[in-house]
């Protein structure tokens, strides 16, 4: 069966797809194209990376439309029906051969080799050779794209523009505007035996019926539009011999059966869904609207915000003798949980069970390292036993964490559906990634959970599990994968000849931070957890008590720099010159990160800086502030001083303390920290959060939530949720004190500079209007300059900014 598809997951191995009427597919990756498969089998052979090889997650992004073949419905362990799907035009476009091609018709390609005056394209017709030339792809690179090249088995959406030798030679171009405004003819000779998914046709209503339209289009055909297929603003003013555009969705094999969409988004070949904000899956909605109830299909609801959600049959009632039909009369509220968003149906899709709408689990993202889950037992493998969570999540016990003690026969004690109670100890929703432990001791503790190198402070005691015990210490894991390490002369308070005789893999310590470098991932242990703390920590904890009480976190100090070094400027304290060194690290330097660079540039040993704020005064160091932002928060008390504080909603200035790949932590003045998830961090979306955000960068966070046993705090950073209302004087107060601050930089600069390049850069400000040569255009769309004005510097415009010239 041919269907148009939309990507909705991407992995290295396999493409998630949406097929219409809420069902999903799997796209292996041997089922791309070819080209694809045989550079796969090369990279395999040689057993190391090829180079123009790109995975899967390169080259697709969720919300691509694709056409699929279905190849095979499976069941799986659990019982469910997998279908797989490929998307290898050999198969997709198998109906076509050389002499049915004809100019305008839309079809699948994928690129099968880069040539010097454009690319192979791969069409899946025998016998025919493909081209698409560089000027038919260039409108497509720059848009979609961004100037990057087209790569081996990237997909298509083609328009036949020539067909020479009778189909043996075709030219084709992707060029968006030409593929948007191609519709399907009668001209093009299709039949039903060649007819292609996501084809645009004119079509002419033949009949309307309560579950749908019936369509006649390309002169002798007919197809179906179901309910949920009908334009939502128009779906109660279709007339029979209406004329419309409709876009084919699937054509069965057999029974030729054709079914297509009214939708808009799908109304221009090329186009994408809408997609849902993936914070809106798992909510409860407490009234939704019944709009229509079909008695074999299920319900359609109309949700708090507007939006349409469909739910199936099985999930209006807890069981079939349950079901009251009377409860789903036009305009009855409903309780209910949106549980998926079917990108093809551009509709959620909820349930009404009410052990689903309870449920505290949904989806991976719920998850949180540390939490403790239930689950069943699903099937034991050699690396470890699979345990059910529900029935979209599965979780992986290890071998090590299967007991307290290393299980050498686990399946005499666990079988197939036992309950298990567990705690997760890595989780990354991204990956459906979930590792959890059976060891009691972790499970039962109370001690705070350490999940990542932020939160181990010194001093800090938590539970362990060792995973290695040498003759120089022992290596202890925690959650997420965080580990450190005991030295020897600090596992016992008597001296151990032979850890590896006193110690054991997985065995459950309690240990306690002596010291965290959480750049370096570096963690210092000790299992000495009473007695005083080892000699060399004593010549630290004199300064410490010292500075603690002299400078009070907020406090403002005039400052002398006396050096430089990498990371950023080591300062005296005018006031009192004795009181030790203090530090402001270059990315307190500025609220700009741009600026930040150009201070640590500009100052010199001797200058003095008015007006810094004390951050914090732990540790050997002062480390001390120029932000203006979090300067101004402290002084108007717009912060908290303890994690009891924090309530949720506030909005808080902070600064980014580090970028992981699940999301942001934010720090803030007085020590609080906080994550802004991935789904949290902006209101674009985010495929690498590198992207967005750099350490060091001045944020203003909205709390969300607050986990007080776990002492977490959970950030949205969104531009547009975390504005205090007048965001236009925001953004200017924000734009005056970088202006400012390039002027100062400016002046530095002007009384420093050595060179006429450096004084010619001192006169270039914002809004002065230059006379100058293009020099050359790089292909990611960037121009390059020269000018008398500018000799010696390198001047460049971004694709954004060259004014379509």
């Amino acid at each position: 069966m041919l269907l148009l598809g939309c990507i909705k997951e991407v992995s290295h191995y396999e493409l998630v797809i949406s097929l219409p009427n809420g069902l999903s597919g799997f796209v292996p990756v041997t089922q791309i194209s070819d080209a694809y498969s045989k550079m796969l089998s090369k990279q395999v052979a040689q057993g190391e990376l090829l180079e123009d090889l790109n995975s899967l997650p390169d080259m697709y992004s969720p919300g691509m439309l694709v056409r699929c073949i279905v190849t095979s419905v499976e069941k799986n362990a659990d019982g469910r029906r997998s279908v797989k799907l490929s998307i290898d035009p050999k198969k997709v476009n198998k109906g076509l051969n050389a002499s049915a091609l004809a100019s305008g018709m839309v079809l699948s390609g994928f690129v099968s080799s880069i040539e010097d005056h454009g690319y192979l394209i791969d069409i899946g017709v025998s016998g025919t050779h493909a081209f698409l030339p560089h000027q038919k792809a260039q409108n497509y690179i720059k848009a979609v794209l961004r100037g990057s090249d087209l790569k081996i088995g990237q997909n298509l959406n083609c328009v036949i523009v020539e067909v020479k030798n009778e189909g043996r030679v075709v030219r084709l171009s992707i060029d968006r505007s030409e593929v948007a405004a191609s519709l399907a003819t009668e001209r093009q000779n299709w039949t039903l035996s060649n007819l292609l998914p996501g084809l645009v046709v004119k079509a002419r209503v033949q009949k309307v019926a309560p579950l749908g339209i019936k369509l006649s289009f390309l002169s002798s055909f007919t197809g179906f539009v179901d309910f949920m297929h009908m334009d939502p603003e128009k779906s109660t003013s279709y007339s029979p011999d209406q004329v419309m555009k409709a876009c084919i969705l699937s054509i069965h094999p057999t029974s030729k059966v054709v079914r297509l969409t009214l939708r808009q988004a799908f109304l221009h070949p090329g186009g994408s869904p809408n997609q849902l904000s993936s914070d809106r899956i798992g909510a409860v909605v407490e009234e939704s609207t019944v709009k229509t109830f079909y008695k074999q299909f299920g319900a359609v609801f109309e949700l708090d915000d507007g939006t349409l959600a469909f739910a199936r049959l099985k999930h209006l009632s807890k069981t079939r003798k349950s079901f009251k039909p009377a409860a789903f009369k036009t305009g009855c509220k409903h309780k209910c949980r949106i549980i998926d968003y079917s990108l093809m149906d551009e509709m959620c899709i909820v349930s009404l069970k009410y052990q689903i709408i309870e449920a505290r689990f949904l989806q991976y993202q719920d998850i949180h390292t540390g939490d403790v889950v239930q689950g069943k037992v699903f099937a034991l493998k050699p690396i470890g036993m699979q345990v059910k969570v529900t029935d979209g999540i599965k979780g992986l016990v290890p071998s090590m964490h299967l007991a307290d003690v290393i299980l050498k026969q686990p399946e005499k004690k666990y079988n197939r559906g036992d309950e298990v109670k567990c705690r997760v100890l890595e989780c990354n929703p991204a990956g459906k990634k979930l590792i959890l432990t059976l060891k009691k001791n972790l499970i039962q503790s109370k001690l705070p959970v350490l999940s990542n190198y932020e939160d181990a402070k010194p001093g800090l005691v938590t539970h362990g599990f060792v995973v290695c015990a040498r003759d120089f210490g022992c290596i202890v894991k925690f959650y997420n994968d965080v580990k450190g390490l005991v030295p020897k002369n600090e596992l016992s308070s008597e001296p151990i000849s032979c850890p590896d005789k006193v110690f054991h893999e997985g065995q459950v310590v309690k240990v306690m931070v002596l010291k965290c470098e959480p750049q370096q991932e570096r963690l210092l242990l000790s299992f000495r957890l009473s007695g005083k703390p080892a000699p060399e920590d004593k010549k630290e904890c004199t300064p410490k008590k010292k500075q603690e009480v002299k400078y009070q976190i907020g406090e403002m100090v005039d400052v002398k720099v006396l050096k430089k070094k990498d990371n950023g400027l080591e300062v005296s304290i005018l006031e009192d010159e004795g009181s030790g060194i203090a530090v402001i690290p270059t990315v307190h330097l500025s609220d700009f990160a741009s600026n930040c660079k150009l201070l640590w540039h500009c100052l010199r040993e001797g200058d003095v800086l008015p007006r810094v704020m004390c951050l914090s005064a732990k540790g050997e160091h002062i480390i001390l502030s120029r932000k203006s932002a979090v300067i101004s928060a402290v002084q108007e008390e717009q912060v908290v001083r303890s994690f009891s504080e924090i309530q949720p909603g506030m909005l808080l200035t902070g600064y980014v303390r580090n970028v992981m790949p699940f999301g942001v932590f934010v720090e803030f003045p007085f020590g609080v920290t906080g994550l802004a998830p991935k789904v949290s961090m902006s209101d674009k979306f985010v495929t690498d959060t590198k992207d967005h955000f750099v350490v060091g960068q001045t944020v203003i966070a909205k709390v969300m939530s607050t986990d007080e046993e776990k002492q977490r705090v959970l950030l949205n950073l969104k531009v547009s949720e975390c504005s205090s209302g007048d965001s236009a004087a925001e953004s200017f107060a924000l734009l005056n004190q970088y202006f400012k601050e390039m002027k100062e930089i400016r002046n530095l600069f002007r009384r420093r500079a050595e060179s006429g390049m450096a004084q010619g850069l001192c006169e270039l400000v914002p809004g002065k209007e230059l006379q100058l040569v293009v020099q050359d255009v790089k292909e990611d769309g960037s121009a390059l300059f020269s000018g008398s004005c500018v000799t010696g510097l390198s001047v460049t415009a971004a694709r954004y900014h060259v004014g379509g010239e």
